[in-house]
């Protein structure tokens, strides 16, 4: 192997033949609160447990000492149905100045044992507070009862674990770091495994990290590292690192405003952390690995066979992650070979999911795509096949409009088709059709919405273009100024602006006739499928550019008159006029130029869609 796929692997670390064979101490008996409140008479909960939880909940002090003077015992009372005490409240509530100013007050008047009071659900007020990530009032109470954070609730959860599953990364960071390795007497084997799963599922990939170099025995629990991995397979975002390109940045962006926000070193801590874990995995023999990618099995209802629906490899195939599929073949060339139930290989899914950069790894074998791309599934169905059924619509979201759509479907088609042996073109599968039957039938809605989208679009513009030559062609007559009588020669001929008038006239004229023309041939094309493929979308392409060209001569012409007009006289009005009108090209550049960027890197940039930019395997 050469040495790109061995760079990246960790120094070996011993890993025990079997987990600690000691059961952990039973957890003690909760300690539960006095119910006396609840149970008592509505009347004395209304008039003193409603206040208290409403105190805690907005984090009036003041409030809730006045009440707690009277009676002290309060703090160990339950108020709410759920068994929680005042600290419980306090500790899940918003976190602001005045809760945490009421946790420290309330933590000063209880001992250690009030810290441990638990609810009906056996959690402490510190397993309340780590699920909602109120870092400050977590702080308050270890700091008086250091031990409190190894108390498990009803099932063994930790606090720990509460925080992890709940996705509160900086209660992780700072629960595992005070956790001494997760080494507390109530601590164990599966119980450090929850936490390392929640972790890597919540995206907290540097506390993994520093898991499963802590605890080096994990490794051995297979069903775990198959939840593990199959959660970093599902995590395509984690995987997207950030390598300085404009375009990465402008997708930075984006992650920021619609999507979960990844700070640049979690990413960096995803990579290191799959590449720790698996390259562990990969030191140990062959059946153990398949078994751990492939997971546990489930038997089919009607037929009793056996399926691995948990399968790592084609999970992260099927959401695109290109980067986790690149460090598992590294260590594991083989897995190029491996199918799944249907007997489709990443690279199969990879077509019926139109994930490109998976499928452009097909570049990076050499011959041996010439094997894979053949491969059938169960059904007959080879690869054109498998791209000749329509995709998913949430995978064309990003190309905007049906007719764009339907081109990309068709670069898909005609991309698979030379990349397969010349024979298989033409094969028919169970169902008696070739993969151009198959396109056909697969795409006679997308075709029909591409016609009306192509239709009214062109419509739409040709209508625009029109009033535009019509505007134009009328102002070369009527020539600001005037002519002279005599000799039919303009008064203002020998003027700048007068130069700048008459030539942006004519090419607003020359390009909105053009356009016309451009869009009239749209219209009455035959809107054959193989039309979209490059003849509409380049049409479209020089159509909008006419379109752009002939606004902006226009406005540029309407600017110059005003120029002609008020030559050395107040000079203000063509300039404010001037400014004013950029106004419309300034509207119809921001609302055409998604469309207009789209069509020409649907007509131009296209053509490159499937060839490699770089060696990304090897």
């Amino acid at each position: 192997m050469s040495n790109s796929s061995t760079s990246h692997a960790h120094p070996f670390f011993h890993i025990p033949v079997r987990p600690p064979s000691t059961p952990p101490p039973v957890p003690p008996r909760p300690i539960l609160p006095s119910l006396e409140l609840l149970k008592g008479s509505r009347e004395k909960y209304i008039s003193i447990g409603v206040p208290l939880y409403q105190a805690a909940i907005r984090g009036d002090w003041k409030a809730a000492e006045s009440i707690l003077k009277r009676n002290g015992d309060l703090i160990r009372f339950a108020i709410t149905e759920n068994e929680e005490t005042l600290l419980h409240v306090a500790a899940s509530a918003k976190s602001t100045k005045g809760v945490e100013e009421f946790v420290i007050n309330l933590v000063k008047l209880m001992e250690k044992k009030d810290l441990e009071l638990q609810n009906r659900s056996y959690d402490t007020a510190l397993n309340l507070a780590a699920m909602a990530g109120n870092e400050k009032a977590a702080r308050i109470m270890v700091e008086k009862h250091p031990t409190l954070m190894d108390i498990p609730g009803k099932r063994g959860e930790m606090p720990l674990y509460m925080a992890a599953l709940y996705g509160k990364p900086a209660m992780v960071r700072y629960l595992y770091g005070i956790s001494k390795k997760m080494s507390g007497d109530y601590w164990s084997h599966e119980s450090r495994g929850w936490v390392l799963q929640r972790c890597v599922e919540a995206g907290i990939f540097d506390v993994a990290l520093k898991i499963v170099n802590d605890r080096p025995e994990l490794i051995l629990k297979r069903v775990l590292f198959n939840k593990v991995l199959l959660a970093l397979a599902e995590t395509r975002e984690a995987f997207d690192l950030m390598d300085g390109s404009i375009v990465s940045k402008i997708k930075s962006i984006f992650e920021v405003l619609h999507k979960k926000v990844w700070r640049v070193e979690d990413k960096h801590y995803a990579l290191d952390f799959l590449r720790v874990i698996w390259g562990r995995i990969a030191r140990m023999p062959t059946s153990v690995i398949d078994e751990i990618l492939k997971g546990p099995h489930i038997l089919e209802e009607d037929t009793l066979i056996k399926v691995y629906p948990y399968r790592v490899l084609f999970h992260a195939a099927k959401v695109g992650n290109t980067k986790f599929i690149v460090e598992l073949i590294r260590l594991y060339p083989d897995l190029i070979w491996k199918t799944v139930d249907k007997r489709k290989t990443i690279f199969h899914l990879a077509v019926k999911r139109r994930h490109i950069e998976i499928y452009k790894l097909l570049y990076e074998i050499g011959a041996m795509k010439d094997l894979i791309t053949p491969i059938k599934d169960i059904k007959d169905n080879n690869m054109l096949h498998m791209v000749a059924k329509s995709c998913k619509p949430n995978r064309l979201q990003d190309v905007a409009g049906p007719a764009l759509q339907m081109q990309r479907e068709l670069l898909w088609f005609k991309e698979i088709e030379q990349m397969i042996p010349p024979d298989y073109r033409k094969k028919r599968n169970r169902d008696g059709m070739t993969p151009q039957d198959l396109f056909t039938e697969k795409h006679e809605v997308l075709l029909k919405d591409a016609k009306k989208w192509m239709t009214q679009t062109a419509t739409q513009c040709m209508l625009v273009t029109t009033l535009i030559a019509t505007i134009v062609f009328t102002g070369a007559f009527t020539l600001p100024g005037g002519y002279n009588q005599n000799t039919g020669i303009p008064f203002f001929r020998k003027e700048p602006s007068f130069i700048i008038y008459a030539i942006s006239d004519a090419v607003s004229l020359i390009a909105s006739s053009t356009s016309v023309l451009i869009f009239l041939s749209i219209l009455t094309s035959n809107y054959a499928e193989q039309d979209f493929m490059v003849l509409l979308p380049t049409k479209l392409v020089y159509g909008l550019a006419t379109l752009l060209l002939s606004i902006v001569t226009m406005m540029v012409a309407f600017s110059a008159s005003f120029f002609i007009l008020y030559n050395k006289k107040l000079e203000w009005v063509p300039i404010t006029i001037t400014c004013l009108a950029g106004i419309p090209v300034i509207i119809f550049v921001a609302v055409q130029f998604s469309l207009f960027k789209n069509v020409f890197y649907s007509a131009y940039r296209s053509r490159v869609l499937f060839k490699p930019d770089k060696h990304i395997l090897y």
